[in-house]
């Protein structure tokens, strides 16, 4: 039986059931109505990352292992948009689906919660399953050990380590309202952060006119011409890169990216910095950042 296209009327938002996932979307279908009069639906429907919560998350990364059943909820019928943590989106995206809105970003950083960096004892416990976090904090830190950290925002919060800390995107505490556990923000381009975090990416699917005039209203010129900059410089990298990477434009129009060795006590990395207030070369310029960073790194 084919799924039902809706009344049209009604646009079905699709989503991951968590938490975080689930008030983020709320917020998208709040100013979806608030700024189109039409009616909004939350679907819910778990990811392979939900599914399998007890693999580390860097054995999984590049495969979009958070965003493929919400864009197959909207490639089959069921859901009309599909709301991601842009920086779970992979650069390569489904043709049959377009991004009709980068929503107005939220703090991008990197958090500590349990305890300031400077506050860690000798060989303190962070626990994060970011191997770019790890790369970060080993550059600056390289006595701490570090733990697998996986689950919904309430339940890494259950698990902060005897006196250590864990690491998240600050985002996620502003979305749930938990901004007064943050022990510490990290300085972006020092721990550069994620491509796209803080930001909330929706799609449509492709063609569908009523939708993208819809979320028309809701994409934030600012935060899309940052996000497009920072997927260009991780495009060249491959969606499947399993290195520690990062990149994040910041409001000055300053590119910081990052790229590191395989998770490792002393893997090397490389931080560079470019203007990319232009917009006609910004996304030429984080690439070439990439085809830079990466050799720089194989030692050419």
């Amino acid at each position: 039986m084919a799924a039902s296209r809706g009344d049209g009327e009604t646009i079905r938002v699709a989503t991951r059931p968590s938490p975080q996932a689930r008030t983020q979307a709320q917020a998208v279908a709040d100013a979806i109505s608030a700024t189109t009069s039409r009616r909004c639906e939350l679907i819910f429907v778990e990811s392979t990352g939900d599914v399998r919560a007890e693999v580390p998350l860097h054995l999984m990364a590049g495969q979009g292992i958070f965003v493929k059943e919400v864009q197959r909820a909207v490639l089959d019928g069921r859901a009309d948009v599909a709301v991601h943590s842009a920086k779970d989106l992979p650069t390569e995206g489904d043709p049959g689906l377009v991004v009709g809105a980068w929503c107005a970003r939220r703090d991008p950083r990197d958090a500590l919660v349990g305890a300031r960096l400077t506050e860690l004892a000798d060989g303190a416990t962070v626990a994060t399953g970011s191997a770019r976090r790890r790369a970060q904090l080993r550059a600056v830190r390289p006595d701490l050990s570090f733990a697998e950290l996986r689950g919904n925002i309430g339940t890494r919060l259950e698990r902060i380590p005897d006196r250590g800390a864990i690491v998240m995107a600050a985002a996620a505490l502003e979305i749930l309202g938990l901004t007064d556990r943050i022990a510490e923000l990290l300085d972006a381009t020092v721990f550069v952060p994620m491509v796209g975090q803080g930001c909330v990416a929706v799609e449509h699917r492709f063609g569908d006119g009523a939708v993208r005039e819809a979320l028309m209203a809701i994409d934030d010129a600012a935060t899309r011409r940052a996000i497009e900059t920072e997927r260009a410089f991780l495009a060249v990298l491959g969606s499947g890169c399993s290195l520690p990477v990062g990149a994040h434009v910041d409001e000055s129009g300053t590119i910081t990216t990052f790229l590191a060795e395989a998770d490792a006590p002393k893997a090397r990395s490389v931080v560079m910095q470019a203007d990319v207030t232009d917009p006609d070369t910004a996304r030429l310029v984080a690439a070439e950042l990439a085809r830079v960073s990466r050799r720089e790194l194989a030692g050419r």
